[in-house]
């Protein structure tokens, strides 16, 4: 579903005051603040790429607001709108489907959107999360617009996965990099998080501010737990107590979590909604609200899978005498006391096949049975 705005992403620390968080990533410095200098020509289209967590979103906020507020009378009032999510000329679209982009994501709030004039400013800007999950239909309609926008329209498309985007969508846009983040910056931007355990989220999640952010929360903490259970079970042999259910449980609660956080959604924009139009928003309100819960429910389930793997690598790293590389460095003790004895071909089988089910769980197989199995072939692969 499109909306005006995304949804926020804290701020990195950093000094670039024109574009919060600018500083951490030189090559995108490099290519935007030119474009709102004095005189800059800012492109119709911008591809910002690099991993999840780094960022995009809140420089892509930020640049908006920058372009919008270009002329303004008031530029910080634009400035903050763009921040509260309440500016006319801002669309900000995610991906409906559970899996994909929709040609009804892109149809209405951009390509058509994109040939009206401006409300208030002097130009539009519509930001596109996830392109590289746009269906054909999808990416055949946005084609266009890149191909022909209008002088006052502005495109910043983000994704996480440079490579699957269609080389005809990517070659119409400017590209902005944007890299992993170290993580001791990740862990010092873990406020009131113990040392010890800010270090392992931030070392846990790869470059991810934001899965960082989560692992250090509550719910990931339990996410983690279950992840540690899973497969301490394997490594144990006590498979049989069917330890992969906490795995279950975590994403089934975090994705009806997210169903009823979309439903709020709906319900408060459906007082906006033209009365002949209600059932209809109803409607597609109650099929993006299935559709996001299973997309949460499965990007839960794949990070208590990743957790898992890793904490398999940390083994392997002890078992190998590598102890000063592993990530989960708040669980020293845990992974010692799983790493004695182990052979590290077996460890190596075992972390081929989690990424194995990671990549099946993508296809839709059945959640339930895939851990299951993967429970059992962990158990025989480890077994001493």
């Amino acid at each position: 579903m499109s909306t005006v705005a995304g949804s926020a992403e804290p701020t990195p620390a950093g000094a670039g005051e024109a574009l919060p968080g600018i500083d951490a990533h030189p090559h995108a410095r490099a290519v935007l603040l030119p474009a709102l200098a004095p005189g800059g020509n800012p492109s119709h289209a911008y591809l910002f790429h690099g991993p999840p967590g780094t960022g995009k979103r809140t420089v892509a906020r930020g640049f908006a607001g920058a372009l919008l507020a270009q002329g303004s009378a008031d530029p910080e009032s634009v400035v903050e709108r763009v921040r509260r999510q309440s500016h006319p000329d801002l669309t900000w679209v995610t991906p409906s489907g559970a899996a994909e982009m929709l040609v009804a994501d892109i149809e209405e709030p951009v390509v058509a959107a994109s040939s009206r004039t401006p409300f208030e400013s002097s130009r539009r800007v519509f930001v596109i999360e996830a392109v590289d999950t746009m269906n054909d239909q999808a990416a055949n309609r946005m084609l266009k617009t890149l191909e022909e926008p209008p002088a006052f329209a502005h495109l910043l498309l983000l994704t996480d996965r440079r490579e699957d985007v269609l080389a005809t969508i990517a070659s119409r846009c400017q590209l902005v990099r944007f890299d992993p983040l170290p993580p001791a910056r990740i862990a010092h931007g873990l406020k009131g998080v113990e040392d010890e355990r800010a270090q392992a989220c931030a070392r846990l999640a790869s470059g991810d501010a934001r899965t960082a952010r989560l692992l250090a929360s509550e719910d990931g903490a339990a996410l983690r737990a279950s992840a540690e259970v899973f497969v301490r079970a394997a490594l144990a042999g006590t498979t049989g107590e069917r330890q992969w259910t906490g795995l279950l449980d975590a994403a089934r609660t975090a994705g009806t979590r997210a169903g009823e956080e979309a439903l709020q959604r709906t319900a408060s924009e459906l007082e906006l909604v033209p009365s002949k139009e209600r059932k209809r928003y109803e409607r597609e309100g109650l099929e993006a609200r299935r559709r996001g819960e299973r997309r949460v429910r499965r990007q839960t389930l794949d990070l208590a899978l990743r957790l898992s793997e890793l904490w398999l690598r940390d083994v392997l790293c002890v078992s190998e005498g590598a102890a000063d590389l592993i990530y989960a460095v708040d669980r020293r003790v845990e992974l010692e006391q799983d790493a004695g004895g182990r052979d590290g071909t077996r460890l190596s089988k075992a972390i081929e096949l989690v990424a194995d089910t990671r990549l099946s769980l993508s296809l839709n197989v059945s959640e339930e049975l895939a851990l299951e199995a993967l429970a059992y072939r962990l158990e025989a692969v480890l077994a001493r």
